[in-house]
């Protein structure tokens, strides 16, 4: 409190911090005798004159006063009783006792006055902006220590002068909200209530500047400073408010006034309208009554549909909105959104949305010059999203049942956009032509005889002008037409003939009427008398048809059977010779598959650009279920709509999760399941072998249009493959697609990539020999080729030599393969003309080969940093690193791998597909190595690639793969939790799903898999997930109820899966009964899902 004399310096001022509190000399010479440990200045200083002191402050209240004095003496009386016994060690002069003891007496109101002046200091000086901040804008924490008897006097004064403060002497808490709750661990009553109260002003104290801040506080940490004020004006305005204090009310008003001046302003900022819409919540958060937050939901909704109203194109305003309607609609709006579900309201958004994004392309289209090459990025990114909606309005069709419209939208589309006239017609003329096309009886896509929509123009063209002189040569030989003449005699007799029968018909006419309604009605009676005679009462309710689940499940398979053979559309009766084969039902059956004009004509569009149009053929290819390479990344909209909306596991999906699978399997002596073997197969072996050829039909008409693209070629090759292997039952002893292959090549022999596909082709098929000698021609034909087909030779060269790679199986064939992979990657590294396989490369020939890539690699580096990325820039830096893997070691392919993806920015990164391949390339490369690389190695590249690539299959089979042998099952699973919380998608929850399965996970963590899955707003409506969710119930957990219970919750969450629907009928035919099965079917009738088997008909085959 004072500063301590020293030896000698008796004379000297020892004034202390405080002039309120004088120290006199006598009371320094009066124990300078005392011992060492007594002379420190709390001490040493003379405060008996202390009671003069509050003279000079603001008094306290006589009732405070008094309270002060009770515990004074209290304390004084604990304190003798307590007395410690060292002090009778020191012997010291009679005054010396006393002053010790008056100081201690005094020690209370030292405090409490210190205590005020310091407040009164702060309240004083406001530009103390970090020393204000700290006493005053912290937490109104106060611990409850009524409980405690023995506490002293001291501690009980403090805390009763903070409560008692003159900050807080002028609230009135009387006046407070009453309805304030207090929670008496932390809170008192009166704070709570002023804390909860809206309209208790709040201080608000910055400092202007940092400067202001006293330079003894640099070492504490501040706290966050207010917004920096500009101009003097402003700083003096809010000094002023700070004095006066702000409540929540003024806060929410003076926000709001803040917001409507920001949007009144800029009304196209989405962020300033987010912003409002975010304060409403926060606005909500604070109310108490559930109408009042009601009403804040509205006004948010309010905000929103206006911003989306002045920002029609702004797709987090719109998902905003959603949401807020979500939060806003009950349980029971939901329910009432899920009866109103009809399958032509969805048809009708569709059109809507495809009509609306073709308006918009159009206009975009007759902004720029029609004749300008190339085509504007963002008019070909609006197409491809047309092109996306319409896909995804095919697999809404396909899934809801009706599979003929859904192949009939693919094949108008297709025969409308890309194999359309060159003639210049406006859009209506162009549908009214199209018309006639699709009316005639004209072959479309992918059907036998088709040959596309302009030269079947031509040839009808053609055949109506032979017609025309047909005609014309036959007049000329028989002369003008001159009309008929009818003889007089022949008309009076006819006229003769008819009178006669005149009355004869009257006469006989009610005889007639009276026998054909009795042959009417016949048929009828009949028909009832034969469905008494088997026992079913026409009359009766629906409910009363049926009462055994045994026909419910004899009608599930003939309409699963129905669904996988009726997917082709058909034309009118008599038009096909196959009509007169389909028995009693033909006439429904070919109605309900008839696709007229009207069913399509509100969903075509025209394409101009060839990225749009190669996207609609890549579509249709996967769409049908045929291999085909990836042609975009695994980030773009296309994959995400197509992995959301799964409902059965595609082949490439299937097959990795049956690696992991065996992977899991060899290591783990568990008996796990496979989650692809939860759903059984995609589709029987007709339909995949009719679909297979419909394929084969498509594509070949398609390669007209885009000639030498390797990746259709690989795609009808496949499709020819397995049409062939299908519809042969015994092994043949060459390449299933070897004759198209052959037929191909004839027709185009510089197609050097269609070569390169054959023999990778031969290659998978075993015969290697087969596919050495067609690389070896199509290596050894690149000199005499244009310079356009020559740039394709690092594919040929890249596919030639991973087949040699992946044919080296044992010690004896590794060598030679090895050695005959260097060679094929040494020709493409120097550059020189290909030479077939004779002996190893030499060193110099290596040496050459690695100088000529690091050339290639610069060259490729500076164009990939321009954004420029393409195929056979990829094939060549896979090729590079091979060749370092081979004849060096893995870190120097590691290293070129690295070096390239460096050279690209992440955003161009994630969205190339060609550098997705090129990383799995590298991902694989690892796996190969595996046993040779540290966690760390291995861990950093697939860390990587998850955050670029998160939606990758690829990426999660390595994941797993690697980290099995290496990481314990709770790490891998905590992996997975992270993966699914920061990007979460349907692969994720399958690859996690599908590593619990085969380690024979407990039925806890699965299920608690499937729920959290399923209770992620994106994965609610993945019809993927509530399949295997059911089927892991019916065949693992074997729970029926549980089973049953997840069905009426997945068919609330999609009802547009027939799918779905029919897993009720076939899994759960055990716990549900022949009544409810019969309400399922009518509610899918009144969903308008297309059901093509009527129950009568199981009751008549079974009768």
């Amino acid at each position: 409190m004072s500063k301590t004399p020293e030896k000698g310096e008796g004379k000297q001022n020892t004034t202390g911090l405080f002039p309120l509190f004088p120290t006199q000399a006598n009371s320094v010479s009066a124990i300078s005798s005392a011992p060492q440990w007594l002379r420190n200045a709390s001490f040493t200083t003379d405060l008996s004159v202390i009671d003069a002191a509050p003279s000079t402050a603001p008094s306290l209240s006589d009732v405070e006063a008094s309270e002060e004095d009770e515990e004074g003496d209290a304390y004084r009386n604990n304190n003798e009783a307590n007395q410690p016994r060292v002090y009778d060690l020191v012997e010291e002069e009679e005054g010396s006792e006393g002053i010790l003891m008056n100081t201690i007496r005094s020690l209370p109101r030292i405090i409490t006055w210190i205590l005020v002046l310091i407040r009164i200091i702060l309240l004083m000086a406001p530009s103390t902006g970090s020393l204000h901040l700290h006493m005053m804008n912290v937490p109104r924490y106060k611990l409850d220590n009524s409980q405690r008897g023995s506490e002293s006097g001291s501690t009980k004064l403090y805390l009763r002068n903070r409560r008692g403060s003159m900050l807080e002497a002028e609230i009135d808490v009387n006046s407070l909200d009453g309805k304030a709750k207090s929670d008496n661990r932390y809170w008192y009553a009166k704070h709570a209530a002023m804390e909860r109260n809206k309209n208790f002003r709040r201080i608000r104290l910055s400092a202007s500047s940092r400067e202001a801040v006293d330079s003894c506080f640099d070492h504490f940490i501040p706290l966050e400073e207010g917004e920096a004020v500009q101009e003097s004006e402003e700083e003096d305005v809010e000094s002023k408010e700070s004095v006066v204090g702000t409540s929540w009310e003024d806060e929410v008003l003076n926000k709001t006034r803040e917001f409507n001046r920001q949007t009144r302003e800029r009304p196209h900022d989405e962020k300033a309208w987010l912003a409002f819409a975010d304060f409403q919540d926060k606005v909500s958060s604070m109310q108490s009554q559930k109408g009042v937050r009601l009403q804040t939901l509205e006004k948010k909704i309010s905000i929103l549909e206006k911003a989306f109203e002045l920002n029609p194109d702004s797709e987090e305003l719109l998902l905003a909105l959603l949401k807020a309607y979500r939060s806003r609609d009950s349980a029971d709006v939901l329910i009432r959104e899920f009866s109103r579900f009809k399958v032509s309201e969805v048809r009708k958004m569709y059109s809507y949305a495809i009509q609306a994004l073709f308006s918009a392309c159009s206009k975009r289209h007759r902004q720029m010059d029609a004749t300008s090459e190339p085509l504007d990025s963002a008019l070909i990114q609006q197409e491809l999203v047309l092109v996306d909606m319409l896909v995804s309005l095919c697999r809404f069709e396909w899934q809801a049942g009706y599979r003929e419209l859904a192949t009939a939208l693919f094949q108008a589309e297709m025969e409308y956009s890309i194999f359309s006239p060159s003639l210049l017609l406006s859009e209506q003329s162009k549908l009214r032509l199209f018309e006639h096309f699709w009316s005639s009886n004209g072959a479309r896509v992918g059907e036998e005889g088709a040959f596309g929509w302009s030269l079947w123009l031509e040839k009808e063209e053609e055949h109506r002008q032979k017609m025309l002189k047909e005609e014309s040569s036959d007049d000329n030989d028989v002369g003008g037409w001159t009309g008929w003449t009818e003889k007089l005699s022949d008309r009076k007799e006819d006229s003769s003939i008819a009178s006669a029968n005149t009355g004869e018909g009257d006469v006989n006419r009610e005889g007639l009427d009276e026998e054909m309604e009795d042959e009417n009605g016949m048929p009828e009676d009949d028909t009832e008398a034969m469905l008494k005679l088997l026992g079913i009462d026409v009359d009766a309710a629906a409910s009363d048809e049926v009462k055994d689940t045994l026909t419910w499940v004899k009608w599930f398979e003939e309409e699963v059977s129905r669904d996988q053979n009726q997917w082709m559309p058909t034309r009118k009766a008599g038009e096909l010779s196959s009509v007169d084969e389909m028995g009693e039902r033909e006439d429904e059956e070919q109605l309900s598959s008839l696709v007229l004009y009207e069913d399509i004509n509100g969903y075509l569009f025209s394409l101009r650009s060839n990225e749009a149009r190669l996207s609609l053929v890549y579509q249709f290819v996967d769409f049908f279920g045929a291999n085909i390479s990836p042609w975009t990344s695994s980030n773009s909209l296309w994959w995400i709509e197509k992995i959301n909306s799964l409902e059965t596991l595609s082949d490439s999906m299937l097959e990795n999760l049956r690696n992991v699978h065996e992977c899991l399997s060899k290591s783990d002596s568990a008996n796990g399941f496979s989650l692809g073997s939860l759903l059984g197969s995609n589709s029987d072996i007709s339909m995949r072998t009719e679909m297979m050829k419909f394929l084969r039909n498509a594509i070949l008409l398609c390669l007209n249009v885009f000639p030498r693209n390797y990746i259709l070629e690989e795609a009808v090759l496949v499709a020819e493959e397995l049409f062939v292997t299908n519809m042969k039952t015994c092994e043949v002893a060459t390449t299933p697609c070897q004759a198209l292959a052959k037929r191909l090549l004839k027709s185009d022999r510089q197609d050097l990539l269609l070569c390169g596909v054959y023999a990778q082709r031969e290659a998978a098929s075993g015969n290697m020999k087969h596919a050495r000698r067609i690389f070896d021609m199509a290596l050894t034909s690149i000199c005499g080729l244009p310079k356009e087909l020559q740039d394709n030779s690092p594919l040929l060269y890249l596919w030639y030599a991973e087949s040699e790679v992946a044919n080296s199986s044992g010690s004896s064939r590794e060598t030679e393969s090895s050695s005959r992979a260097m060679h094929i990657l040494c020709y493409l590294g120097s550059g020189l003309a290909y030479v077939p396989y004779t002996s190893q490369p030499s060193s110099m020939q290596i040496l050459r080969a690695r100088q000529g890539f690091r050339e290639k690699l610069k060259k490729i580096q500076s164009l990939w940093s321009h954004g420029v990325t393409d195929d056979q820039s990829a094939a060549l830096v896979c090729s590079a690193a091979l060749f370092e893997e081979l004849t060096n070691d893995l870190s120097g392919a590691v290293e070129i791998l690295e070096h390239m993806f460096s050279s690209v920015l992440p955003g161009r990164r994630s969205q190339s597909h060609q550098l997705e391949i090129l990383f799995n390339y590298y991902v694989r490369m690892l796996q190969r190595h595996q046993d040779d690389l540290t966690l760390s190695k291995l861990w950093n590249p697939i860390s990587e690639g998850m955050q670029l690539y998160p939606l990758s299959p690829e990426l999660y089979q390595a994941l797993i793969d690697i980290c099995n042998h290496r990481m314990t099952s709770h790490r891998l699973r905590m992996m997975f939790d992270d993966y699914s919380r920061k990007t979460p998608s349907v692969v994720v929850w399958l690859f996690a799903l599908s590593y619990e399965l085969s380690r024979g996970g407990s039925l806890h963590r699965i299920r608690g898999l499937f729920e959290r899955a399923l209770a992620q707003d994106t994965l609610n409506s993945s019809v993927i997930l509530w399949r295997c969710y059911i089927a892991y119930e019916i065949d693992i957990a074997h729970n029926p109820s549980a089973a049953r219970r997840i069905y009426f919750r997945a068919i609330n969450a999609c009802p547009w899966s027939k799918k779905l629907w029919l897993d009720g009928f076939g899994k759960l035919s055990t716990v549900l009964t022949a009544k409810e099965m019969s309400d399922l079917q009518e509610v899918m009738r009144d969903k308008e899902l297309n059901i093509r088997t009527d129950i009568y008909e199981i009751l008549l085959l079974q009768g």
